[in-house]
């Protein structure tokens, strides 16, 4: 498999993923203050949100990938 013929089976996965779960959630944690040996972090959850035009664009754009012709 080619380059391109990999990157278009991974937009497609990307983009039903995206279709599938819509937003996920990571864990940002941020140094607040340090004093001497005694640090206070906070730990602030973020929520992404996929829009659906985003994953149909990328399922769409890994399907065109699969079907460009091999020039060599």
């Amino acid at each position: 498999m080619n380059t391109l013929k990999i990157a278009g089976v991974a937009l497609i996965l990307a983009g039903a993923l995206g279709l599938g779960y819509g937003s996920f959630s990571y864990t940002k944690g941020t140094e607040q203050a340090k004093i001497g040996p005694i640090e206070l972090t906070l730990e602030d959850r973020e929520t992404v949100v996929v829009p659906i035009w985003a994953g149909v664009a990328a399922i769409l754009a890994g399907a065109l990938l699969l079907f460009v012709p091999k020039n060599s």
